[in-house]
């Protein structure tokens, strides 16, 4: 592409995927792109793409139709990114990573674009979904263990779940949620005699222990546990900032009072939620 046609395509507000496109490649041109945008590799770049993932999912939750409109946008950008970096390398660009997700969204809903029925139920369609998943899988030479693919990067919650669901189809599960329930309090027992020890690595594993442990729960209960605790911290955050509001109708702050006055607050914070009438 020209100079003429490259600058045409940036400044035209219609031109979608490839105008975005043609707009990294300008920034990552070694003679007359952006210095910091240059120097930027994949491991550079990775820890701002789980960062807007997070943040599509922050502006999902708030119900916010706007925020979300520019935080897809900015997740996009980082898979523009990543391609255009590939594409430098010689390894893929662009086009492969479409190719790659329709090949696999095509291959994945035989019930959709083949000859299977689609009479059947979403949790069946799951299931499917991973058995399609499974033997994708097991078609690669180098899969050796049913954990395999579980990439490492994963939320420590998330990837909790994902090793435990990867373990209960090969059998290697509780029965139920309660079996479960008895190993939490046999985990948070052992925590509680770790934290008598003083042994501050131990104290660290048996408490990563429970966490697991915790984290097996949700699965059994159907919770996703990373958005249950989203949850938790968005209401403990707007119950905190209740708190402080009261405190600042008399002139105070958390700072300058009494655990007993906040939890006072707290607990009518609570009852206000619970009965807005």
């Amino acid at each position: 592409m020209d100079d003429a046609a490259s600058e045409h395509l940036i400044r035209d507000p219609d031109g979608g995927v490839a105008r975005l496109r043609e707009i990294m490649r300008r920034l990552r041109d070694p003679a007359t792109g952006c210095p910091w945008d240059i120097v930027q590799t994949f491991d550079t770049i990775a820890p701002y793409t789980i960062e807007e993932a997070y943040e599509v999912a922050d502006a999902i939750a708030r119900g916010d139709d706007a925020d979300l409109r520019d935080e897809l946008g900015d997740l996009l950008l980082q898979v523009v990114y990543h391609a255009r970096m590939a594409e430098e390398a010689g390894a893929f660009d662009f086009d492969d990573v479409a190719r790659a997700i329709s090949d696999k969204m095509v291959r994945r809903h035989p019930h959709v674009f083949g000859g299977e029925s689609r009479e059947k139920s979403p949790e069946r369609q799951t299931m499917d979904w991973e058995r399609i998943k499974a033997a994708e899988r097991a078609g690669r030479p180098e899969t050796a263990s049913a954990l395999d693919g579980v990439a490492a990067g994963l939320p420590a919650l998330t990837r909790a779940v994902k090793l435990q669901n990867r373990a209960a189809r090969v059998g290697f599960d509780w029965p139920d949620a309660g079996h479960v329930t008895a190993k939490i309090a046999e985990e948070a027992k052992e925590l509680a005699e770790a934290a008598e020890s003083g042994d501050a690595a131990h104290l660290r594993e048996e408490y990563g222990d429970l966490m697991f442990v915790m984290a097996n729960l949700a699965r059994h209960l159907d919770i996703d546990p990373e958005a249950a605790l989203r949850e938790a911290n968005l209401k403990f955050t707007r119950r905190f900032q209740a708190v402080e509001a009261a405190l600042a109708e008399n002139g105070r702050t958390p700072a300058d009072s009494t655990l007993e006055e906040m939890d006072t607050l707290w607990d009518a914070v609570k009852r206000a939620e619970r009965d807005p009438g």
